[in-house]
């Protein structure tokens, strides 16, 4: 059985305790450079790869990786509960509390009730109070709402409000799962590759990825992508691989951004189009990825436009600075004339906002 590089693992995880509810040239001659993808496959392992638990608090993925909050999903018959999501929406968190409020102890609203959880957790509108916020998710939770679920299973796994529970947080995670959250698939999936909460089983994680990426969620899709790039759990595909990355561009995963436009500089698993991968990598480079930034940096130097050159070796500057450097990039910034490579230099200082 393949084992997964514990890099490309890594920026799987974007389980944060912050939630309740991811090229070297030897060109012939007059051929294009191929740019080699940022995920290289990874021999296999006596041992199975770490993946970092889930830890306290709220997260974007990468470089800042977004916070995974819940939000709970309005009922559209319900406009009561319209209401309360409305409000929560605008940011005004006071009188969602009080509306949600209202719902719960007069209607018994799971919705209302997920809500509450999700401010508590997140001291919006009130205190910060995990042990409310529990209450509230349980009391969802026990009523079917699968937002409360994984919210709650987060906390488990966390150890926010009360002892980290893997047993309690495994059962909640497959039930919400079950009931079509394709956050819960998702993190269950990477709780199948940790092997450690349980045992590794990338088969299992591959059917739950491909759920959770058929409902649309990006890291997922990114994920998935690179099982079919690698035939981990799946049967190796190229076409699908680069299907699902594509699909996570769309969505603004910077990891997929990368990768797909490896795919289409290099013509992998779909037609050859360098002017996308140029403009796809130069949008990932903008989002601060350093793997974007080394791989543009790379291809517009290997062009003769002395301007493509001078951004490229802006790019390789930025890069070199989050420990993406490259000895040929160097090399190739000293060959430069003297004033283009002081635009190249200047221009890295602006982007990074030094003198």
């Amino acid at each position: 059985m393949k084992r997964l590089p514990i890099a490309i693992l890594a920026c799987w995880l974007t389980l944060t305790a912050n939630a309740v509810a991811q090229v070297s040239l030897a060109p012939p001659p007059g051929a294009p450079t191929p740019l080699v993808t940022s995920t290289p496959a990874a021999k296999p392992k006596p041992k199975a790869p770490a993946i970092r638990k889930p830890t306290a608090a709220a997260a974007p993925k990468p470089a800042a990786t977004p916070e995974a909050t819940v939000t709970p999903a309005p009922v559209p018959d319900d406009p009561n509960v319209d209401l309360v999501y409305g409000a929560y929406q605008r940011g005004m968190y006071k009188t969602a509390f009080d509306l949600a409020t209202q719902r719960a102890k007069e209607k018994g609203d799971p919705k209302a009730m997920t809500m509450l959880g999700e401010l508590y957790s997140n001291a919006m509108g009130v205190r910060l109070d995990y042990g409310k916020a529990i209450e509230w998710y349980q009391r969802a939770s026990d009523a079917g709402d699968r937002e409360a679920m994984f919210a709650l299973a987060m906390l488990r796994l966390s150890g926010r409000g009360g002892p980290v529970d893997h047993e309690k947080a495994v059962k909640l995670l497959a039930s919400s799962a079950k009931l079509g959250n394709p956050k819960a698939a998702y993190n269950l999936a990477l709780l199948y590759l940790d092997g450690q909460t349980l045992p590794q089983d990338v088969n299992r994680a591959a059917e739950l990825l491909r759920v959770a990426a058929d409902a649309g969620n990006p890291e997922a899709q990114y994920a998935l992508a690179t099982f079919y790039k690698e035939g981990t759990g799946v049967e190796k595909n190229p076409e699908k691989s680069v299907r699902l990355l594509q699909a996570a561009s769309l969505a603004d995963n910077v990891d997929a951004e990368v990768e797909y436009a490896i795919a289409l500089y290099n013509g992998t698993g779909t037609p050859k189009n360098e002017a996308a991968a140029v403009a796809l990598l130069r949008k990932a480079a903008k989002q601060n990825s350093p793997i974007a930034q080394n791989r543009l940096a790379t291809v517009l130097v290997s062009r003769p436009d002395v301007a493509d050159k001078i951004e490229g070796l802006k790019w390789h500057l930025v890069a070199k600075t989050a420990g993406k450097g490259d000895p040929m990039l160097d090399a190739a910034l000293q060959d430069l004339a003297p004033e283009d490579r002081a635009k190249a230099q200047a221009g890295a200082r602006k982007w990074l906002g030094t003198k």
